[in-house]
């Protein structure tokens, strides 16, 4: 869910747009309804093992798959102006490509990409056949048009974790081919929805899953490759988001006039002591190993930052590699991924400090390569992983807004969770909420910060990865025991709705 820069001009706060984002794996269901493909989420939860939470599994969730109406008059409760929600590659192309085998409710049928070539049916050697899943367009088109009909914007991820399972088949992320099967796949996404999405972002957290599925193995496919698969996932998910880039840029933006980005998740760092020279210049190296890692070769020149680049070289050498783990870009690579986003797309929960720590004896892995240690303030409240620090959001701010040339900022998401079971009062929760937006009016009237949209995480209690359904961050609780999977709003929602409807927070700084 979104507010847009308008809401914290007041403090009154921004023209910041009010959102609430949602998604598919976690809270759509349906796993395998009308021809629905499986996804690397559905084989992960499958297999058990307690790699999740009591072996949960996202099959039913919030049930949204057919509740979508309940979920709308959440939205129209909150009086939102953007809804963030996130497609599923297999529900709508079962087999992720081409497949041979249709399944209920889906066809063989030949696309466009060109969307004036598809408006006209003209000849064109951008045809492309593909396996589509009629019924899962059918069920995402409902969904915009009802927000669109309500007054609402949508925002539309093309890829949250969830591969279709026969792409991981064929290597996955670690696989450059993947780059091509994205690539298909957002075109076909940007034809059939585009003249109505004009928000698009193209991959959901891409540092984070490339980390934690391809490196530590604690996301699906659940294989650990240290120190090595993170970085080949990486670099392959940045080129899939620059080519989907081009090819809306090229094929589509002109008719349809829209936005494309990327999400990154990025905490703030702060030096463990401040006075040792040490620690500042680990805490720089923790940005540039997160945020940076994905945000200077999109945002500035094609390329990753010259210290993550020695960094992985230096303790690659060490260790004995012919060359260094970090993959390189070709030069007409960097030409291909350079300035590929529209907005810049941030995901905020927490902030950490950081302290020197050296890797004297060369061990792999991300935290030895960046050769850090990371830890809260003991004063800090915890919720789990997340460290209460709205400040954070600040300073983080600021650090984008000054480093990469003022961009339009899009908060895409920023939250706080609750235990299991969780207060339908949840005062306490909101006051962290509170403190964010003082933080946000702050960034936005004396930072000068561009930001315009802002997102919290999240509209419904839903699955949350590992942690199941353990971990509540919806403004909405579900009842996940009861078959109707009811929707009841915290205290929280009643106070992010008339943050909307106030245009800002009722109080001075």
């Amino acid at each position: 869910m979104c507010i847009d820069d308008s809401q914290f001009r007041q403090l009154r706060a921004p023209q910041t747009e009010s959102c609430k984002p949602g998604h598919q794996f976690f809270i759509t269901g349906g796993w395998d309804a009308d021809g629905k493909g499986p996804s690397v989420w559905d084989t992960f939860t499958h297999q058990g093992g307690e790699r999740v939470f009591k072996n949960q599994t996202g099959d039913v969730a919030c049930g949204s798959y057919t509740l979508w109406e309940e979920d709308l008059k959440c939205i129209k409760q909150l009086g939102l102006t953007h809804y963030r929600f996130s497609l599923s590659w297999s529900r709508l192309l079962p087999d992720g490509t081409t497949g041979f085998i249709n399944q209920k409710g889906s066809r063989r049928q030949s696309f466009l990409a060109h969307s004036d070539c598809w408006k006209n049916s003209v000849s064109c050697a951008c045809r492309t056949e593909v396996l589509i899943s009629l019924i899962g367009i059918d069920y995402y088109n409902k969904i915009i048009d009802d927000l669109l009909a309500n007054g609402v914007m949508p925002i539309v991820t093309l890829y949250h974790f969830d591969l279709p399972q026969a792409l991981e088949n064929k290597g996955g992320w670690l696989s450059e081919a993947i780059v091509e099967s994205f690539d298909k796949y957002a075109r076909f996404c940007f034809s059939t929805f585009g003249d109505r999405v004009k928000q698009w972002i193209t991959i959901n957290e891409p540092n984070v899953f490339a980390l934690l599925a391809y490196d530590l193995g604690i996301f699906p496919p659940g294989i650990p490759h240290v120190g090595t698969g993170g970085y080949q996932a990486a670099h392959n998910l940045i080129k899939a988001h620059a080519r989907s880039w081009h090819s809306y840029n090229s094929l589509f933006r002109r008719e349809q006039k829209g936005m494309v980005s990327l999400a990154i998740f990025a905490p703030w760092v702060e030096p463990a002591d401040p006075n040792s020279v040490s620690d500042q210049e680990a805490a720089k190296r923790a940005i540039a190993f997160s945020l940076d890692f994905f945000a200077k070769p999109i945002f500035t020149d094609g390329d990753y930052p010259e210290v993550v680049k020695s960094q992985i070289a230096f303790m690659s050498k060490k260790q004995g590699y012919p060359s260094s783990r970090l993959p390189e870009f070709t030069e007409e690579e960097k030409r291909m991924i350079k300035g590929t986003a529209d907005f810049f797309a941030l995901h905020y929960y927490t902030t950490r400090l950081v302290k020197y720590q050296e890797n004297k004896k060369g061990e792999l892995g991300f935290l030895q390569d960046v050769e850090i240690e990371i830890f809260p303030d003991p004063s800090w409240i915890s919720l789990g992983w997340i460290y209460v620090v709205p400040w954070g959001i600040r300073k983080l701010l600021k650090y984008i807004k000054d480093t990469y040339n003022n961009p339009v900022i899009y908060i895409t998401e920023n939250g706080f969770s609750q235990g299991d079971p969780a207060s339908l009062d949840d005062t306490q929760r909101w006051e962290y909420f509170r403190q964010t937006f003082q933080e946000l009016f702050k960034a936005i009237q004396l930072d000068k910060v561009n930001l315009k949209i802002y997102c919290a995480w999240t509209l419904l209690d839903n699955f949350e990865w590992n942690d199941g359904y353990s971990k509540r961050f919806g403004l909405f609780h579900v009842d996940f025991e009861d078959p109707a999977r009811p929707r009841v709003p915290y205290t929280s929602a009643k106070e992010y709705a008339k943050i909307i409807q106030n245009n800002g927070l009722e109080e001075h700084l």
